[in-house]
């Protein structure tokens, strides 16, 4: 696992987003794997600014981790309608070549399969873009899941809704279950892109780092992925142990030839 920490916010997107810009350049069949909620939105205005600037997403392939059940593609709240303001509407991605779950699908189970399989049939994603949530999920997949599990339909521990409640109505409570990405969809990425910022996220992230790998903290599983890299503010590497060893190898969140 590579950790840079960088030594802000501002600096922690630049270098990801530079990560995500780099791996577009180097494959001409790029397939991303995309995440959504509040990290992510600063990441995706750079990555608009690098498009103005002459970065082409006309050959990529995305596929996103993850949709709420029961939310039709339109709704406000959809991961659906998410991504089309943060980012497709805004660069020359090709949306039959954009894929999330359909939360409205009529069996959901079904949906949560044929997700798997398009994954499979795309030739599997070359970079997954994560968050990590306060109690070390990543996609939707909660404490106590499965480190080896597909895609899937998840039932949402109430802090994870609570944290999304700002993205609903105040007349809305966000859904109880989602289609999402499993862990080990997750792992079969040939590489891992981990993006988080703030204190808040501080105790999540060394547990993922530096803790046990337990279903406990399903960010932990990354540990066991060959080619993960996270990348940090230095809000959000104040829970770790071993800072002193990563600005050593990484200074500044510098990416080196050797880790």
């Amino acid at each position: 696992m590579r950790v840079l920490i960088c030594k802000d916010e501002a600096s922690a997107i630049a270098r990801a987003a530079d990560h995500i810009a780099e791996h577009m350049a180097q494959r001409s069949d790029c397939v991303l794997g995309l995440a959504t909620g509040g990290t992510m939105l600063p990441l995706y205005r750079r990555l608009i600014r690098l498009h103005a600037d002459g970065l082409s997403f006309a050959s990529v392939t995305t596929f996103n981790l993850d949709e709420y059940i029961g939310l039709a593609p339109d709704h406000p709240a959809s991961y659906h309608s998410y991504m089309r303001k943060a980012l497709f509407d805004h660069v020359d991605v090709d949306p039959s070549r954009t894929h999330l779950p359909r939360g409205d699908a009529a069996d959901p189970v079904a949906e949560a399969a044929d997700y798997e399989a398009r994954i499979a049939r795309s030739g599997g994603i070359s970079l997954q873009l994560l968050g990590v949530g306060r109690n070390g999920h990543i996609g939707f997949n909660e404490p106590t899941s499965s480190l080896a599990s597909p895609t899937r339909i998840k039932t949402l521990t109430e802090s994870t809704r609570r944290a999304n409640q700002p993205y609903f109505g105040s007349d809305e409570t966000p859904p109880g279950y989602a289609i999402t990405m499993g862990v080990g969809t997750i792992l079969s990425a040939r590489e891992c892109l981990l993006l988080a910022t703030g204190s808040a996220k501080a105790n999540a992230v060394a547990a993922m780092v530096e803790g046990p790998v337990a279903a406990v903290c399903p960010a932990s599983a990354l540990q066991m992925h060959a080619r993960t890299t996270v990348v940090l503010d230095r809000d959000a590497a104040t829970e770790m142990k071993l800072t002193d060893y990563y600005h050593h190898v990484h200074p500044d969140g510098e990416a080196t030839r050797f880790d």
